[in-house]
């Protein structure tokens, strides 16, 4: 339990530093990402999960990060 969360405050601070570092540049990449059709965000969220899912499995299985 104590991982799962520091597992989602890890997310949330990864997730707030956009928007402090460059508050203007993500109202802009936001105004992007609205136009875009329902499959390009699909293919990109695919895209991160698997990104995603290949770390968590390397950090896993291989001693790279030891």
């Amino acid at each position: 339990m104590k991982l799962l969360t520091l597992l989602i405050g890890l997310i949330l601070v990864l997730e707030g530093l956009p928007y402090v570092a460059s508050p203007e540049g993500m109202r802009e990449w936001l105004k992007k990402l609205s136009t875009m059709s329902t499959g390009q965000l699909r293919s990109m969220g695919l895209i991160a999960m698997t990104i995603g899912l290949g770390i968590c499995y390397i950090a896993q299985k291989t001693s790279i990060f030891n």
